[in-house]
């Protein structure tokens, strides 16, 4: 048994696999984020390890080799264990069940890259000291930043996501920003790091390492009694109701189904004004245009809705241009007569679910985008904000649709000169995996960032009103049906900083130039 954990595919394969699915328990839905002070420790002493074999009984097989593939096999286990839910959506279209293979097993595999080069360089310069510590953490904070925008993107379960469930120690977002908290998180998690340093400075830093979490911590809690002492309304307010009714994928084929069951959902009272937000794709296997056609569902919506009433819900829509056809996932705002008030298409698209890349190319051996029709959406070009007159109020809505929740550029790029966050999603596509208690997660961090109130209505996933605190004031369950109902108040300018990105580079180069007058003083 002890020869067994002394070889080399034990130490450079399968214990960093187990290692990369441990660390995936610190996130939703099981929340036992202390994990990661005794994964990411471990896995700070396994570059260590690994440094100081090859040098011995690994001798035969070059260095860089060696950290690669423990990178890629501790990257494969946290994106396998982490994202395994991805083929639920490739089960729903007979031509997709053949790319199952792919999705369990080499998109992890892509995203290991994240853990292997920033392995490779952390293994090259770190030792067993204190300012290595800060060296892994830029490092792996750096690799977050960059599988933020690389190939459009994709910011999923990054390591401060994973205290998604300890609103007390986010309430720095809006100071700090995402990038940076994130990157401290890192250095807090890896801290531990230095217990068995032989090293008396160690004392000191475990010292100032207790101080922050409990400041932090205490901080939060009193940002979190204080805030609506300390939060300005503008004595406006607006009655929400999300609503969702559960619905299967399969169900979306009839129009006026769908619009049936989410208006017997909303129970709509016609004397009282309210905004009723329904999920994406609420109509997603017809263009909007065709669905304004059918008498049936306009006749649904005048018998059951107001002149008191604004529907908010995610559809396809159609742009024409110069004989051209560009086609949208679009957030729309509707009145009872299914006008469009205001309209959002969406920027940030999934790739192969709502497009094609290569379409051209991959259209010709007969590959679509996962999502219905045949043609890849398009992505949004121009407004970027949901405005609209609603009972004598300007409303200034930021709509996130599905996945452009987990960017957190948003934010920052619209300068928070928005009232509210609107974010709807479909979230069946995932079954009932860990999928979309994940994706829900990261709504909190939007509405802790931007100190507003956080609308989220999901099909099949959770549905939420968000206080600019990160707390979850109400919610629908996955499996739910109904609504959920808030009086919302407007908030006055919440003298949000913008520049957040220019913080994360100041204190990227603040570690690097600690690390080396730390390594120069051999501490």
């Amino acid at each position: 048994m002890i020869n067994f954990f002394n070889k080399r595919i034990f130490i450079l394969f399968i214990f960093p696999i187990i290692l990369g699915g441990i660390s995936v328990l610190s996130f939703q839905p099981f929340n036992v984020f202390l994990l990661n002070f005794l994964t990411l420790p471990a896995l700070f002493y396994l570059i260590l390890y690994v440094k100081k074999k090859s040098k011995s009984i690994y001798r035969k097989k070059p260095f860089i080799k060696n950290l690669f593939y423990l990178g890629t096999s501790y990257g494969f286990g946290f994106f396998f264990f982490g994202l395994y839910w991805i083929i639920y959506s490739m089960t729903f279209d007979d031509q997709f069940k053949i790319f199952i293979p792919f999705g369990l097993f080499l998109i992890p595999l892509f995203l290991s890259i994240f853990f292997s080069i920033p392995i490779i360089i952390c293994g090259t310069l770190i030792e067993e000291k204190i300012s290595s510590i800060l060296f892994i953490s830029l490092v792996f904070g750096f690799a977050d930043f960059l599988r933020g925008f690389i190939l459009t993107g994709f910011p999923w379960n990054l390591w401060i996501y994973s205290l998604s469930s300890s609103i007390e120690n986010l309430q720095l977002l809006d100071s700090l920003g995402f990038l940076t908290l994130n990157l401290i998180t890192i250095t807090i998690f890896f801290i531990p790091s230095v217990i068995f340093m032989k090293n008396f400075s160690k004392y000191f830093i475990l010292g100032i390492f207790i101080t922050i979490l409990f400041s932090n911590y205490f901080y939060g809690s009193f940002k979190i009694n204080s805030f609506n002492k300390n939060t300005k309304s503008s004595n406006q307010t607006i009655n929400f109701k999300i609503v969702t009714a559960g619905l299967k994928l399969s169900e979306f084929n009839d129009p006026k189904n769908v619009a049936s069951k989410l208006i017997k959902m909303s129970e709509p009272e016609k004397e009282k004004n309210t905004i009723f937000v329904w999920p994406e794709g609420a109509f997603m296997s017809e263009y909007f245009f065709k669905v304004k056609k059918n008498e049936k569902i306009k006749k649904l919506f005048r018998e059951n809705f107001s002149k008191n009433h604004l529907i908010i819900l995610g559809a396809s829509t159609l742009k024409k241009n110069n004989l051209k056809e560009k086609y949208f996932n679009s957030m729309i705002v509707v009145d009872n007569n299914l006008n469009i008030v205001s309209k959002y298409d969406k920027k940030k698209l999934v790739p192969f679910g709502e497009f094609l890349p290569l379409e051209n190319l991959l259209s010709g051996l007969g590959l679509k985008k996962i999502t219905p029709g045949y043609s890849s959406f398009s992505k949004g070009e121009t407004k970027s904000l949901l405005e609209f007159d609603f009972k004598e109020i300007n409303l200034k809505l930021l709509p996130l649709v599905c996945y452009e929740i987990i960017f957190h550029d948003f934010i920052e790029k619209n300068k928070n000169q928005f009232d509210l966050i609107v974010n709807i999603s479909e979230d069946a596509w995932f079954g009932d995996s860990i999928g979309p208690h994940q994706h829900f997660a990261k709504a909190i961090f939007r509405s802790i960032e931007s100190r507003k109130f956080l609308i989220r209505s999901a099909n099949k996933g959770k549905s939420v009103f968000v206080d600019p605190t990160g707390k979850v004031i109400k919610v629908l369950q996955p499996n739910e049906s109904g609504n959920i109902e808030l009086e919302i108040p407007i908030l006055e300018d919440t003298n949000y900083q913008y520049k957040k990105s220019l913080i994360f580079l100041l204190l990227l180069i603040t570690y690097v130039l600690a690390f080396f007058i730390l390594r120069k003083l051999k501490i």
